[in-house]
């Protein structure tokens, strides 16, 4: 009778071994031990993260699984997947592994971090990019465990920044007289990736096409250009993401006074010049010293 008591007990540890820990067993064992298995190995993390390319994310995690040896090894070895990836052929994004491997592309950006007060962990996700998007799950090897979590998995979603550039200058545009625009965006990526810049405009049609890809524009407005649209586009190196900022330009005719209110006085200058593409004035003034467009 004692023996029979025993039995499950003495099978026990040969459950928790071979495919089962592998995560590749679970059919074989049914479903009342598959629901062992769930109580057994746990993890816990946000399930959908969304970030903005370029930017950074913190996704803390903690997990839990059976520990069958005595004295412990130590701190287990953990690694994130990416979704559909094999786990003896593949690299992972990231891994506290110091001799492991990781993806070329997630190298020095995707970091694991362990928080020993608290008792888990977070996965660090430095200059987010659109090629990051995707789903990935999560393993453990520890002493003769060895498992990866299918039934909860993070799903990372990159989007695109919603920042625009500014486009500022520092005196009215008049025919004739050249003058320099300037292209700033606001947007810091976290690695400190670079940004790439670039013009256009049917009042660029005679500037040379190598100053056209700078942060400052510097060109001569023509009577012809008064009316015509500006384009500032920034492309987000190694993504193919593009933010941009459209305005009209208001060019005056040197020595002219334009934009004058009732009663021959001068129109008064708004807070900012909304010029931008469909959005107009209710009056026309001459443009004065630092205005920006903003975004």
């Amino acid at each position: 009778m004692v023996a029979l008591l025993l039995l499950p007990l003495l099978l026990l540890p040969l459950l928790w071994g071979g495919e089962w820990a592998e995560g590749g067993g679970a059919a074989r064992v049914g479903e009342g031990l598959q629901l062992q298995r769930s109580l057994w190995y746990e993890l816990r993390v946000q399930e959908s993260v969304t970030v903005q390319a370029c930017l950074g994310v913190h996704v803390p995690f903690s997990f839990s699984y059976p520990r069958r040896s005595w004295p412990f090894s130590g701190e287990p070895v953990i690694y994130w997947f990416r979704e559909g990836d094999n786990i003896h052929r593949s690299d992972p994004v990231a891994t506290n592994n110091p001799g492991g491997q990781v993806k070329p592309e997630t190298q020095g950006r995707f970091h694991l971090l362990r928080d020993p007060r608290k008792k888990n962990w977070s996965l660090n996700i430095r200059d987010a990019r659109m090629s990051d998007t995707g789903v990935y799950f999560f393993r453990v090897e520890a002493d003769d465990v060895k498992y990866s979590y299918r039934d909860k998995k993070l799903n990372l979603q990159v989007t695109a920044p919603t920042e625009k550039p500014d486009i500022r200058f520092l005196e009215a545009l008049e025919s004739g007289r050249p003058t320099n625009l300037t292209c700033r965006l606001s947007l810091v990526c976290d690695g400190g990736r670079a940004f790439s810049f670039s013009w256009a405009g049917d009042a660029l049609d005679a500037v040379d096409p190598e100053t056209l890809h700078s942060s400052v524009l510097t060109f001569t407005p023509r009577r012809q250009d008064h009316g015509t649209n500006l384009t500032c586009r920034v492309e987000l190196q190694g993504d193919q993401v593009t933010m941009e900022r459209t305005i009209r330009l208001n060019v005056s005719s040197l020595g002219a006074e334009v934009g004058r209110g009732h009663e021959g006085q001068p129109s008064p200058l708004p807070g900012f010049l909304p010029w931008v593409l469909g959005q107009f004035p209710s009056h026309s003034s001459p443009l004065k010293q630092g205005h920006i467009f903003p975004s």
